[in-house]
């Protein structure tokens, strides 16, 4: 029954959450291996007015759907934009962000990529997460480009700076962090993101009820200021910084 995906999570005791814990500052992990950052905070928001343990479950973004359809999980909170294909699988709350996709690059080839041809050039390669919205907006304004899928970004930025590879795509507040954190790496971006993306907490196919608990939950941290509060303290660079390793 579509009904008994409340009453299982309520009756567990547990809000399972997935994500990937490498997507800062939304998930990341402090210098003592605690996860921390917005989508961190926003699960624990949830599981408090449900009145359940948070259950933080790591995995691969690649993985974090086909997880939510076998049940590995109760809902994704991992920087996940809203999209008809993603939405074909599974329900979404939200959106509690707006980003978009963004390419973090060295300083000096920023400088020389001023229009589509630059971008969409057989001597580039541009990196991004397997499964994200960056590797389908790479794969299809920049199909003469070097795609290089990935599962980890931060990986992927010491590819930057070594000249394995010449830039990532990805989310907006991952590529500032990036740029702030690591100034000796002489990091930028585009003058401009190359899309807007709504970023919404995946939960599972039909399940009605449970779909519209977490709404009206997200729907009151907005209301009420909370969530405002939230995406100052992690989008900002604030104290927390001093926590990363």
């Amino acid at each position: 029954m579509e009904t008994e995906v409340l009453h299982r999570i309520i009756k567990s005791g547990a809000l399972r959450v997935g994500i990937t814990g490498t997507q800062p500052p939304l998930n990341m992990k402090n210098k003592s291996g605690e996860m921390i950052g917005l989508d961190v905070e926003l699960g624990q928001a949830l599981a408090e007015a449900m009145k359940l343990e948070l259950v933080l479950v790591e995995s691969p973004f690649s993985n974090l759907l086909t997880g939510l359809e076998a049940g590995q999980f109760d809902m994704v909170i991992s920087s996940m934009t809203i999209t008809p294909a993603r939405n074909a699988r599974v329900a979404f709350a939200g959106p509690y962000l707006i980003s978009g996709s963004s390419l973090l690059t060295r300083s000096e080839l920023a400088k020389t990529l001023l229009t589509q041809a630059s971008l969409n050039s057989p001597e580039r390669s541009w990196a991004a997460l397997e499964g994200s919205t960056g590797e389908a907006l790479i794969l299809e304004a920049f199909p003469l480009a070097k795609f290089v899928g990935i599962e980890d970004q931060e990986a992927a930025v010491a590819g930057i700076a070594h000249g394995e590879i010449d830039g990532l795509v990805a989310d907006l507040p991952f590529v500032q962090f990036q740029i702030v954190r690591n100034p000796e790496l002489e990091l930028a971006t585009l003058a401009s993101p190359f899309t807007t993306e709504p970023l919404g907490i995946a939960l599972p196919p039909n399940s009605p009820l449970f779909s519209n608990l977490v709404q009206n939950y997200l729907n009151t941290l907005e209301y009420t200021g909370q969530l405002i509060q939230m995406k100052a303290r992690w989008l900002n660079a604030g104290e927390w910084l001093s926590e990363m390793p």
